[in-house]
């Protein structure tokens, strides 16, 4: 086994509080690790770069968003395959193996003999699909309504992207100014955990919507059939890749993969980095690595100039760190993780200008240049999409209220088209709301409604009346309908499910 220590124990802001030892075994070798850590996180900080290889190809693998979200980290654990390894915690004795394309199913299974799996029928008022900021906004706000709800996430903690967050928020103290987004999560989770109304499982994965207006779960040990009256889709976004020769290397991971690695978990995601992407992710990340001891070698931008906040670029150069503009990756080299990469300078057609390249010696290419929309549960449903690039991808049409073209489903945060944290608490409360107005008693609909009237005018004449918000605010009113053209939508394309 490597004999490597990737952990991360001293850090300028964050204090890595990890619970107590456990064993399990991986490919019959005993690994030490801490409760609360993921079998990937695990794994990766005792040096294990490859965690699966390709079903094609037999390409290495290494850990790339660490959402859930890719099959980098598919693994076979306790005999089952494909069971990804950065959303399952480490449990005393677990046998872990890594497994080359889509492995097999376990030697006791088969149809005679199944794996025992309990079910559940739950009916709720609200089903909330993620436990990020939009999520946990909407949890809390449709139970303030006298809302029973059910709450879903992948993950086996509740907090989503501000699990990542270590930055201090702008804004007022009712957005959380001043405090830092895995502090918000903390809050939010402490909320969620003491209300009777609310509903939480966790390590569950919302696998469709069927007629009838039902919806699937399926849990690690039991098969949840769930039947709300209104369903709010939070499911965030997901990180955008880049082509280039080898980008599936180990050691090429995505910014936000990065950030769940070394902020939420403590790990070391390698000793130097290039950074693609000078947005405000790339850079502030990029100052993120330099607290946490890796050496940021430079951030490249294949754009003419930076794309995000000057204090967050001054931050990084106060370091020394370069940043490259028109230039961008051309390829990495290396044998089972990246070991170097080759850089060069693009012209105004984004061509490689001959003779500009650039070599890095670096162990960690991360990608920061951007996130879609993850609006496959949305589409699933039926809802009408649309490709707006402001946004990032395919994204739900919507009313003002955030309802979609599927009557009673309304998205929220990301899934609504990329903005950020600010952005999907208030749009959160916004959905929650939205439902509240249509499925609590009258006294309190009526209040909801003029709720949801005035979060919403904060929101776009307010909040996104920031220049550095005007491509977003663009985008959204590019996908927000009236009523009466909901309506329409929903004549032309009728969805094969609804609520209420």
């Amino acid at each position: 086994m490597p004999l490597v220590d990737r952990r991360i124990h001293e850090h300028p802001i964050l204090t890595f509080h990890r619970g107590r030892r456990v064993v399990f075994y991986f490919e019959g070798q005993p690994v030490e690790a801490y409760e609360g850590e993921s079998v990937a996180v695990a794994l990766y900080a005792i040096g294990v770069d490859v965690l699966s290889w390709s079903p094609k190809l037999g390409r290495p693998r290494g850990p790339f968003c660490m959402i859930g979200k890719c099959s980098s980290c598919f693994m076979t654990i306790n005999g089952v395959p494909n069971v990804k390894a950065c959303r399952y915690p480490v449990h005393e004795g677990i046998v872990v193996e890594r497994q080359r394309g889509w492995g097999s199913l376990r030697e006791d299974a088969s149809a005679e003999n199944p794996i025992p799996v309990s079910s559940e029928r739950i009916e709720t008022d609200v089903l909330i699909v993620g436990g990020g900021p939009a999520g946990l906004t909407a949890a809390l706000t449709a139970a303030s309504y006298g809302l029973n709800v059910v709450l879903v996430d992948e993950h086996f903690k509740l907090g989503g992207q501000l699990l990542k967050q270590t930055h201090k928020f702008f804004g007022n103290v009712e957005l959380f100014g001043g405090l830092r987004g895995f502090q918000i999560a903390e809050e939010l989770t402490k909320k969620i955990t003491a209300n009777e109304k609310i509903r939480v499982l966790t390590s569950s994965v919302v696998y469709g919507v069927f007629r009838g207006g039902y919806v699937g779960v399926a849990g690690e040990n039991t098969h949840y059939v769930v039947k709300p009256r209104s369903l709010i889709v939070s499911t965030g976004a997901q990180e955008r890749y880049l082509d280039f020769p080898n980008n599936d290397l180990p050691g090429v991971i995505g910014a936000g993969g990065v950030q769940t690695i070394m902020n939420e978990f403590g790990v070391k995601p390698g000793e130097s980095a290039l950074v693609v992407g000078s947005g405000n992710v790339g850079l502030i990340v990029s100052y993120q690595l330099l607290q946490a001891g890796v050496r940021v070698r430079a951030v490249v931008e294949v754009l003419p100039e930076i794309g995000g906040w000057f204090v967050h670029a001054a931050k990084i150069r106060r370091y020394g760190v370069p940043i490259l503009t028109r230039h961008t990756i051309k390829h990495v080299e290396g044998d089972m993780r990246v070991e170097r990469t080759v850089v060069a300078a693009v012209d105004e057609k984004f061509n490689f200008i001959p003779g500009s390249e650039r070599v890095f010696d670096v162990d960690l290419v991360l990608l920061a240049v951007g996130l879609e929309p993850d609006s496959r549960l949305a589409i699933q449903a039926g809802a009408v999409v649309k490709y707006v690039p402001e946004l990032g991808g395919f994204t739900p049409v919507r009313s003002k209220l955030l309802e979609t073209t599927v009557k009673n489903m309304f998205v929220a945060g990301d899934v609504s088209g990329i903005e950020e944290a600010t952005t999907a608490i208030l749009e959160g409360k916004v959905a929650a709301l939205a439902a509240a107005s249509r499925l609590a008693d009258a006294p309190l609909s009526s209040r909801a409604l003029e709720e949801a009237e005035k979060t919403l005018r904060f929101l776009w004449e307010e909040y996104r009346a920031s220049p550095l918000l005007a491509r977003a605010k663009r985008g959204k009113e590019s996908l927000t309908v009236s009523e009466e053209e909901l309506e329409d939508l929903r004549r032309k394309f009728p969805a094969p499910v609804a609520f209420g």
